[in-house]
């Protein structure tokens, strides 16, 4: 950039995995002053690329020049050296130990192997007063929340001496203030004159804070643009090379209940409570959302709605019938279907083919039958029709459906889900780690079912998706609801606090910052 001093300059850089080219000759560059952002879709090639400056892993062809210098880094030791640091998209703390102990973690200490933490801590509050990086030295990491543990990460990179810093996902699991006091210590990280790498797939938050974008799609450099003035879709063109269709969200006119969860209680899988008394209802022909911050008792919630955790007491009414005490088939023919969270573990078995995943729960059902035996030329027939009917791509019906992308398994699961006709579609975090295009037409298609009469309970970590498709919308906090809202009666920010914790009217609680500090 004009007048700017360049610091990082990645030429022609190529990175090979068995049977995949995960870089193919990527240029990429930085200067100090500016948010470089990286924008793709999963898979594209951008943590990738980043790991390779981060020294987490050796490129195969190509150069990389710090300060007009090649360098090659055999370990993030060396890229941190040099300057170059990186916040992982999942932590790397230590939660048993305080967050002066992990800043001090690596770093050359005056009195030997043994850690100076009151050089640390003086450390600390030094670059926490500068930044606006609240937090408590003496503070144990694993009683800190999402968005403070990332400010202990950007801490340690600090106080390492890391000029360049390297942002993977960083808004992935904060809530809207903490995205948004994120992005003030960022802002006044470039005015200091850093450079930031930010990477994500979120084109609302590239625009708003970067200088510049550039696009990585299946391991190739798209183009580079100015964040001031470039068009939506001109980005989502270079991300998937389609633009993507509106949402079209009609009003709606609920029906008959089909879902209610009454009183629900459960425990974790250290036997705490996760579920704390949840009432709920979902009536067809509406989509609920469920907003949270991750770990706040969605997953449990999940998983006692589709039969694999035991509540702990309360009932679950589906079309009217407590299913609390019943199977995960039995919950499915009593009209429920399932997208997991976790799709591999809970929704398809990774070396069955495609057709035998198609078939995983209805390998019972008569139609598909001759007398004992499968009739697997009827099977075949339904499989290949719904892998046409939801775009799976996949090169045969054989084919494991570990092969597939996560958008075309997600598809598939989804398919073989609503092929049944339920009338109750359980969806937690259906778009996760999948691709916009999937993720278009996996909203193209739930709006759709509600739109046939199904009650849908979606559960999901991105406020964006449930403000897109859901008619009412519900926060968790502690595994309790903090208040149910329709959608136009609300707004990210009064779901944001709610997601923290904080009513309408309550008062953030006040750090002890100042204190530690002062002592």
């Amino acid at each position: 950039m004009a007048g700017m001093i360049q610091r990082i300059e990645m030429k022609g850089i190529v990175k090979r995995f068995p049977g995949v080219l995960a870089c193919d000759r990527v240029d990429f560059d930085l200067c100090a002053g500016e948010v470089h952002a990286l924008l793709g879709e999963n898979g594209a090639g951008k943590s990738t690329l980043m790991k390779m400056l981060y020294g987490m892993y050796p490129i195969d062809e190509g150069a990389i020049f710090i300060d007009g210098v090649e360098r090659r880094f055999r370990s993030p030791a060396d890229a941190l050296d040099a300057g170059i640091g990186m916040i992982h998209q999942h932590f790397m703390l230590v939660p048993t130990m305080t967050v002066a102990q992990n800043v001090a973690l690596g770093q050359k200490s005056s009195k030997g192997f043994v850690l100076d933490l009151d050089r640390v801590t003086e450390r600390i509050c030094q670059l926490s007063a500068d930044y606006g990086l609240k937090v408590n030295p003496h503070d144990l990491v694993g009683h800190l929340s999402v968005g403070e543990q990332q400010r202990v990460e950007i801490i340690k990179a600090l106080s390492h001496g890391a000029s360049v810093i390297i942002l993977d996902e960083p808004t992935a699991v904060l809530t809207p203030q903490e995205v948004d006091d994120l992005f003030v210590v960022l802002r006044k990280m470039v005015h200091e004159g850093h450079g930031l790498v930010f990477i994500s797939h979120k084109l609302h938050e590239v625009t708003a804070l970067c200088d510049r974008i550039t696009v990585l799609r299946d391991g190739r450099r798209m183009g580079t643009r100015p964040a001031a003035g470039v068009q939506r879709n001109e980005l989502i063109k270079m991300m998937v090379g389609r633009e993507l269709k509106a949402l079209e969200h009609r009003g709606y006119t609920p029906g008959i209940e089909r879902l209610s969860i009454r009183d629900l209680r459960a425990s974790g899988d250290r036997g705490v409570e996760t579920i704390a008394g949840i009432n709920l209802a979902v009536q067809a022909g509406e989509i609920l959302g469920i907003a949270g911050v991750s770990g706040n008792g969605q997953l449990e919630l999940a998983e006692c709605l589709i039969g694999v955790r035991k509540a702990d007491s309360g009932n679950i009414l589906l079309n009217g019938a407590d299913v609390a005490g019943m199977s995960l088939n039995e919950r499915i023919s009593r009209g429920m279907a399932i997208i997991p969270e976790e799709r591999m573990r809970d929704g398809a078995v990774n070396d069955f083919s495609v057709l035998e995943n198609v078939f995983l729960h209805d390998h019972k059902d008569k139609a598909f039958r001759q007398g004992i035996f499968l009739d697997f030329k009827k099977m075949a027939v339904h499989a290949g029709k719904l892998v046409h009917d939801f775009a799976v791509k996949t090169p045969s019906l054989e084919t494991p459906i570990k092969n597939l992308s996560g958008g075309n398994i997600q598809k598939l699961i989804m398919a073989r889900e609503l092929s049944r006709k339920p009338t109750v579609l359980i969806a937690a975090q259906p778009t996760r780690g999948v691709d916009i295009g999937a993720s278009e037409y996996i909203h193209q298609r739930l709006l759709v079912q509600r739109d046939a009469g199904m009650a849908i309970l979606l559960i999901s970590e991105d406020l964006d998706e449930l403000y897109e498709l859901s008619d009412r919308i519900a926060v968790m906090y502690e595994g309790q609801i903090m208040g149910i809202f329709a959608r136009q009666d609300t707004d990210i920010q009064t779901l944001g606090l709610l997601m923290a914790g904080i009513k309408p009217g309550d008062s953030p609680k006040a750090g002890s910052l100042i204190a530690a500090c002062e002592d």
